[in-house]
């Protein structure tokens, strides 16, 4: 009988969700080989602690569950992951996981690539938890929970920042007294596994493409865009926080720094501050009706429509700065839950494009989500490229099994 291949959890535990991914690794055919993690299972809860939901699948798409339960038994992300974790580990008992990579939001300075979890790296994301209060505690949960339930299982961190690590001094200063920036407080980038993961698959469709000058759009509830060139992060819309940039499903993006003064001068605490700019803003508190975008697309309301403009227009604005980073473009890509499936939005985006950029899409092929959605005539050619940031965390963590010896 053969020796099953070692598999790989993949845990992305986010603000409101924990999604688990099952993957094989395939033998190398020789220690420099590259390696490629393949997809066997994945389960995700979404809406815990409100409307708690488990759906769980093989690759081949075959659904092993889909059940929704009482906020009481799915309250917190402990409990979600322990529930997921038990639900796919039915088809995992003759080949217990070797290692777990999770996706960690924040790296800080500290952290420019993945890395193997121990007491003082958890301690290190410990500090780094107010700059990234949506997410960072619930990475930090899934990993204790992990710890607590194999203690010995190798365990890999793959940061959201790691990508932007290499940008120029100047895409990290704010015009703060340059102390500040000595001391970590600088513009970071985010999702930056997404946007590795396209540079990846650019070479696959587009290599003509890829090593040009690229703006990716990278856009779901959480929104960004990364400009590359050669494969490689030169800029993004994010900073010190995920709550930069674009507006987002309920983050307000970059706002007037004298409207957090004006607030606290009002007697808003912090606390009250930052609930406000990373809950209850965005679409949700432009448009009153919700932090869905196909909500709001199909919403009569004035103020969805006027969420939904906004929206379009702050992301064509800072495709125009990205650009300038850059010295032009020559590529458009957008990806994620927004960007890979929303024709519409992508149409009044590349609307306030035309004129500069000379963009205009396809209609058909924009409507059906096609892989290239410009027109013939386009100066600059637009895609579309579903993320997979499972993959890269994956693969990281595979990279990391082999350092290690440990396969």
């Amino acid at each position: 009988m053969s020796t099953p291949h070692p598999v790989i959890l993949v845990v992305n535990a986010g603000s409101s969700s924990v999604k688990v991914s099952v993957y094989t690794v395939p033998e190398a055919a020789h220690e420099n080989a590259d390696i490629n993690p393949v997809l066997s299972a994945n389960g995700q809860i979404e809406g815990i602690g409100v409307a708690p939901r488990l759906r769980a699948s093989m690759a081949d798409g075959h659904v092993v569950a889909d059940e929704s339960f009482p906020v009481s038994q799915v309250s917190d992300h402990d409990a979600a992951f322990r529930l997921v974790r038990l639900v796919l580990s039915i088809g995992l008992r003759d080949n217990p996981p070797v290692a777990v990579g999770h996706r960690v939001v924040h790296g800080g300075s500290d952290f420019s690539q993945a890395v193997c979890i121990d007491d003082d790296v958890i301690a290190r994301l410990e500090a780094l938890i107010p700059l990234a209060p949506l997410h960072q505690p619930h990475n930090l949960t899934a990993i204790r929970a992990v710890r607590k339930a194999a203690p010995d299982l190798l365990q890999v961190a793959c940061f959201d920042t790691a990508f932007h690590a290499g940008h120029d001094m100047l895409a990290q200063l704010m015009a703060l007294p340059y102390s500040y920036y000595e001391r970590g407080i600088r513009r970071y980038g985010f999702h930056g596994l997404s946007y590795e993961y396209i540079a990846r698959r650019l070479t696959q469709v587009a290599p003509d493409l890829a090593e040009g000058r690229v703006i990716v759009a990278h856009l779901g509830n959480g929104a960004s865009l990364c400009a590359m060139h050669g494969g490689r992060s030169v800029d993004s819309t994010m900073g010190l926080t995920a709550l930069d940039g674009m507006p987002m499903g309920t983050r307000c993006g970059s706002i007037d720094p004298g409207v957090v003064l004006w607030l606290a001068q009002q007697g808003m605490t912090a606390d009250a501050i930052q609930s406000m700019l990373y809950g209850e803003s965005g679409l949700k508190g432009l448009s009153g009706v919700s932090s869905d975008m196909r909500a709001l697309l199909t919403s009569d309301e004035p103020r969805a429509r006027l969420a939904v403009d906004f929206y379009a227009l702050r992301a064509a604005q800072e495709i125009g700065k990205l650009a300038v980073t850059l010295g032009g473009l020559d590529a458009l890509v957008f990806t994620a839950g927004i960007g890979a499936n929303s024709p519409a939005v992508r149409s009044r985006i590349c609307a306030h494009l035309e004129t500069l950029f000379g963009i205009s899409l396809d209609a058909g092929a924009n409507e059906e989500n096609g892989q290239r959605i410009s027109s013939n005539g386009s100066r600059v050619p637009v895609l579309v490229l579903p993320t997979d940031e499972e993959g890269i965390v994956a693969l990281s963590t595979a990279r990391i099994m082999r350092e290690c010896g440990r396969r």
